[in-house]
């Protein structure tokens, strides 16, 4: 019978256990969000938390149990530092695991394990309550005020295609006129050319 004893055993011995989450709760809180098998993430959940609340603490008691978990200089700044500030007002959850899909080779479900309200996550801008939104117009309005541009663009289509054809009346009137000035001004000059023959009658071929 298994009276009081918690936690997931994970094939290991005591010491390589306690290795084992004191590099996995340096990392997270390094990288924020890592990949590791479901059983291991959901064990690594409550040495984390625990772990961030001493960080909220700052006592000089909750930095020497803070010290025995993480390892490095600089994670342990972070989690006294950034990571107090940024969880002040949450009381508790601060990590999330999200399922994954079975690994290949040994089909062992992963997850990742992810420290809440990440710098990289961006927070959408919720609407102020003072400003009311613009009501939508109905689809008859809108309909009505398509109809008009419609009617325009109709108008331009067929004065596009009446432009080309007036021009070529122009063009048939000029060359009209031009032949018509050539021709008098041939007429001027050699009176005798423009001058139309007569037919000769029988007579004066006597």
């Amino acid at each position: 019978m298994r009276h009081l004893k918690s936690g997931r055993i994970l094939g290991r011995t005591t010491a390589h256990r306690k290795a084992l989450f004191r590099n996995m709760v340096t990392a997270l809180i390094r990288r924020e969000r890592i990949r590791t098998t479901l059983a291991k993430a959901k064990e690594l959940r409550s040495h984390v938390e625990k772990t961030i609340t001493l960080g909220k603490k700052g006592t000089l008691h909750a930095k020497r149990l803070a010290r025995k978990v993480v390892t490095e200089k600089d994670v342990f700044l972070k989690l006294f530092g950034p990571l107090s500030e940024r969880y002040a007002q949450r009381n508790g959850g601060y990590t999330r695991i999200i399922k994954i899909g079975n690994r290949l080779g040994d089909d062992a479900p992963m997850a990742f394990i992810e420290l809440v309200d990440r710098e990289g996550e961006a927070l959408e801008p919720k609407p102020k309550a003072g400003k009311k939104a613009a009501p939508k117009k109905d689809t008859a309005e809108k309909k009505a005020e398509a109809k008009p541009e419609k009617e325009k663009k109709a108008a331009k289509k067929t004065e596009t295609k009446k432009k080309p054809t007036e021009a070529k009346k122009g063009d048939k009137k000029k060359a009209e006129a031009k032949k018509s000035t050539s021709t008098k001004k041939a007429a001027a000059k050699n009176p005798a050319k423009a001058a139309p023959k007569k037919k000769q009658s029988g007579d004066d071929k006597k």
